[in-house]
């Protein structure tokens, strides 16, 4: 019999408390082996639906199945499917490391022949085992804290990890080590990841899911979500060109383009710009330069929206219009 084909799946879970709807007929489906982002403003109803998927809270209605299994009806036998870091991870403070993950392993019901084989190989796994096994939790950094939160979460060895904010609090390097040790999980481990850290989610995350008021308003890859929230491009080009202005070019090529900011300096006209038109629009506007020989194209560069431009897309009001920070494309073109 074949295995079940998702890792999460959610189907029309809604969950009140008391009058007030926190999450309202959400669904989606988590592949094996995929590692999702799961981003909302606060109180959206992140919080809410990572609790209700590692068993801590049920459902008003709705089904939630764990490698196939209704944590409703079998809660016990999918709680073992999974492992859950909360953001604010409640460590003992007079304990050290190794002892805290032995108590642990204990508590999760690992043979004693195997727990300390197990407690070595977590430590060993969140780069613990030679900077903090003998320390007290007490003296330990934010970083390590989380380090151990996930080390815990890793000793009865999931199939599937949710981590909400992960890597809050902590420094360039420290969230470095978390997004290494998430790449090297993903291989066996389903991942779920809440954090308001966008570029994270944007580096380690195979897939979004995009929640706001209780709704899923958006969930699929980057370049999927970008194309339903920020479907334009951003140009920069500077050029000298006569006869016909630069604004006047970009607007013969696409009546519709959108002129965001146009300077002259030492005759160089620079003038950034959006556009609807797929990205060999640029190699349209290069030829056309081009074929001038009294034109002269300095420099052009695509760029595309970030996540962070996606998310705000998405869950700001629709009377707002978007300001959009764009990511320079790695393709950039520079011709002279």
């Amino acid at each position: 019999m074949p295995s079940y084909p998702y890792s999460i799946e959610v189907q029309n879970l809604t969950k009140f408390f008391g009058s007030k709807k926190a999450i309202s007929d959400i669904s989606f489906t988590i592949e094996k082996g995929e590692v999702i982002g799961l981003l909302g403003p606060n109180g959206a109803g992140k919080s809410t639906t990572m609790r209700i998927l590692a068993g801590l809270i049920p459902a008003s209605s709705g089904i939630a199945r764990i490698n196939g299994i209704s944590i409703s009806l079998d809660p016990q036998s999918a709680k073992r499917e999974l492992a859950f870091m909360p953001e604010n991870n409640p460590l003992p403070e007079d304990l050290r490391v190794s002892e805290y993950l032995t108590h642990r392993a204990h508590l999760k019901e690992l043979p004693r022949s195997l727990q300390k084989k197990r407690v070595e190989e977590v430590m060993e796994l969140c780069d613990l085992a030679r900077t903090a096994n003998k320390k007290m939790i007490r003296t330990l950094s934010k970083g390590f804290r989380q380090r151990i939160g996930i080390a815990d979460a890793l000793l009865g060895q999931p199939k599937i990890l949710i981590l909400d904010e992960p890597t809050i609090g902590l420094d360039p390097h420290q969230i470095l080590v978390i997004r290494t040790l998430i790449k090297d999980l993903q291989e066996e481990t389903t991942i779920v990841i809440s954090s308001h850290i966008l570029p994270e989610i944007e580096v380690s995350c195979d897939k979004v899911i995009i929640i706001n008021q209780g709704l899923i308003i958006g969930q699929g890859t980057n370049t999927s979500l970008r194309k339903d929230f920020c479907p334009e491009s951003s140009y920069k080009i500077s050029a000298i060109t006569h006869g016909l202005s630069l604004k006047e070019i970009i607007l013969r090529l696409d009546p519709l383009a959108n002129i965001l900011e146009e300077n002259q300096k030492e005759g160089i006209t620079t003038i950034h710009f959006t556009t609807l038109l797929p990205p060999h629009f640029s190699q349209t506007l290069i030829d056309h330069i081009q074929q001038h020989p009294s034109w002269k194209l300095w420099e052009i560069v695509r760029s595309e929206p970030t996540l962070e431009d996606i998310f705000l897309a998405a869950t700001k009001p629709s009377w707002k219009i978007p300001t959009y920070k764009f990511k320079q494309d790695s393709n950039l073109r520079i011709a002279s």
